[in-house]
């Protein structure tokens, strides 16, 4: 059977997420093209942090190469997809000519709605795309510059204004971020942030109106805190240059309107001849999320474009996150039904919950109409959810990238922990402290290796007291009963004509193991706990044995002498090269990782004393990248990261033909 071949139009969420599904589920069965006229995916939600300069660009756009380098039954086009012969079934796009087909999914998401307001398209702007975001944020910066340097107070006061129309999420959240933004500006430009005004213009008499009533109650409060105007019941109704008119108000002076007051489908659907509904521009669908009117010709809509009426609501489907997975999803699981064989299921909305943030720090959630949650754990929950979006479509590179650009290299503590997690100090700081753990590390292992024989002579070594002969060194209850029944097994073999020396060695033994034992009493009652060594104390151990819930594991990694005397000279290896490559600066991530988790190994066994604990902090500490300053990975990491990432995603391009 040849095999299928499903275009995808548009990679955004439904986009993606229906490519995904495709290729995991039809590896033999079909051929999936993404066409989209960028070539990388842009998250949405992320626009406003980039339009006020909190994270960089490259925060919410990924590389379609990196999301599908391992898809091997995914081709990727950048083009622009300009005709759709249904019949046919041929794609017609703006560069790479015809296309064919036997499914397709047309996924090009939504469009800012301008409401027909005169001025809209030509002096405001809107958010909802990549270019979108970095022109506003290229505006902020031009504006508040000119404002510096601007003598006429009412100029100055123009040019400081700053309005958002709309107090849907995209609104707020713009507004959120122009908070963080207002203070960062005011010191870099040497202004007075009371210069600055922030407004929000709604003609409604409530904001956030799809949230539960008391969750966007809060929003208000905060931002009253924050200092921002609400202006509801105002409706816009021209915007110029320099001002914009309210109805039945006065003109408000700004050179910066955001307009974020609605979204529609793609006005670029008209193009490809599909029925559309009356309001919004959007394709209308069945419960299967085919396109109405052309049921049985394989064509299916999903995201923000998608029309259908939910029955519960008597709505479109809401133009979500989780409303765009799922239409994505039905249609997926429809053409695999279709290709395989099976019954085709019809789409229910099932949504979790609903999140806006209100800048960096604050924010408010709901979640499954029960949990109300505001302020850090509310921003909590949205870092969470993001970070396993990234994982859903399958990127480690975009959850990394999300990690070091929200929480770990934001500057002015524009983020989740206000700046505690995100000081970028000169790792140079650490590397006295980086190579004296090493040799401590060295000097350890070298013990085990040496013995009872001398440093500078190895021929010495391996001897008496190494790890490396056949004297057991691990501690463990089950390994000396078994050496003990061995050792008695030998000792009954030659009992027959010793019993006269035995007796007298018994009691030789017998005065010997009086003596030791009140030896070792008076050893264990000198050992106290401390931190540091204190002369003449000795120094108490972790756990003075296996903790009985450990015992199956380390039973089950070490179950008898040979495996112990093994793995005895295995980690005296490992625990050279992690000193070594602390020392040398070489995986230095790696390497203070594996000691601290060694760390915790042997303190879990009970040979480990609390005099040195501190491992286990150094080693933490020693992970903030100190390899890179004097050490090796200032030139095996970009070395690894060029040349592992290449091999593991490909090479990514600004286009893909």
């Amino acid at each position: 059977m040849s095999k299928k071949r499903i275009a995808v139009i548009g990679a955004g969420i439904a986009g993606v997420k229906a490519a995904k599904t495709l290729s995991k589920k039809l590896k033999n069965e079909a051929e999936i093209i993404l066409i989209d006229k960028h070539s990388y995916h842009t998250m949405m939600t992320q626009l406003h942090e980039i339009a006020a300069g909190r994270v960089p660009f490259t925060n919410a756009q990924y590389d379609l190469q990196k999301l599908f380098a391992h898809q091997k039954n995914v081709q990727l086009l950048t083009d622009e997809v300009v005709g759709l012969d249904k019949v046919a079934k041929k794609i017609t796009t703006k560069h790479s000519g015809v296309i064919d087909y036997d499914y397709v999914i047309v996924a090009i998401g939504g469009e800012p709605n301008d409401f027909g307001v005169p001025g809209v398209k030509k002096n405001a702007f809107t958010l909802w795309s990549m270019e979108d975001a970095l022109k506003i944020k290229r505006h902020l910066e031009k504006v508040v510059e000119q404002a510096s340097l601007e003598h006429d107070d009412e100029k100055r006061k123009a040019l400081l204004n700053f309005v958002v129309a709309g107090s849907g999420f995209t609104g707020i959240e713009m507004i959120g971020e122009l908070i963080d933004w207002r203070s960062v500006v005011a010191r870099e430009y040497k202004l007075d942030e009371s210069e600055f005004t922030l407004s929000v213009v709604e003609m409604m008499p409530t904001i956030l109106n799809t949230l539960d009533r008391k969750d966007a109650d809060k929003v208000v409060k905060y931002l009253a805190k924050k200092h921002v105007n609400l202006l509801l019941n105002h409706a816009i109704t021209e915007v110029a240059p320099d001002h914009i008119k309210i109805k039945d108000g006065a003109d408000v002076p700004t050179h910066t309107l955001i307009w974020t007051t609605g979204v529609q489908g793609n006005t670029q659907a008209t193009q490809y001849g599909l029925a559309q509904s009356e309001r919004g521009q959007r394709l209308t669908a069945n419960a299967y999320m085919e396109a109405v009117g052309f049921e049985d010709l394989g064509i299916y809509v999903a995201g923000d474009v998608s029309g259908y009426i939910e029955k519960e609501t008597g709505r479109p489907t809401p133009q979500i996150v989780e409303a765009a997975e799922q239409t994505a999803h039905t249609a997926s699981q429809n053409i695999i039904a279709d290709i395989k064989g099976g019954e085709k299921h019809q789409f229910v909305g099932k949504y979790q919950g609903t999140m806006v943030s209100v800048g960096s720090k604050w924010g408010v959630a709901s979640l499954m109409g029960k949990l109300h949650l505001s302020g850090f754990f509310a921003m909590a929950v949205k870092h969470l959810i993001f970070i396993m979006y990234t994982l859903q479509i399958g990127s480690l590179w975009y959850m990394f990238t999300y990690l070091k650009n929200e929480i770990f290299h934001t500057s002015n503590e524009r983020n989740l922990f206000r700046g505690h997690t995100s000081r970028l100090g000169n790792v140079l700081w650490s590397v006295p402290l980086r190579v004296f753990y090493g040799l401590v590390w060295l000097v350890e292992a070298s013990s085990k290796w040496i013995g009872d024989g001398k440093l500078w002579d190895p021929t010495t070594w391996f001897g008496k007291g190494s790890w490396f002969n056949n004297d057991l060194h691990f501690p463990f209850a089950w390994l000396k009963e078994a050496a003990s029944g061995a050792a008695d097994a030998a000792a009954g073999a030659s009992t027959g004509g010793a019993e006269t020396a035995t007796k007298a060695a018994d009691a030789a033994a017998g005065a010997s193991t009086a003596v030791a034992s009140g030896a070792g009493e008076a050893t264990k009652s000198a050992a106290q706990f401390g931190l540091s060594y204190s002369y003449g104390h000795e120094p108490m151990a972790v756990l003075d044995k296996l903790p009985n819930w450990m015992e199956p594991i380390f039973k089950f990694m070490i179950p008898n002498k040979e495996v112990a005397l093994f793995m005895q000279k295995f980690m005296s290896v490992v625990e050279v090269a992690l000193a070594l490559a602390l020392i040398v600066g070489a995986f230095t991530w790696l390497a203070a990782a594996a000691t601290a988790a060694l760390t915790v190994m042997f303190s879990l066994s009970g040979m480990f004393y609390w005099v040195n604990i501190w491992f286990i902090f150094v080693a933490i500490a020693l992970m903030n990248g100190s390899g890179r300053s004097f050490g090796l990975d200032k030139w095996i990491q970009p070395w690894l990261q060029k040349h592992f990432f290449k091999w593991w995603y490909g090479k990514s391009k600004s286009m893909y033909k």
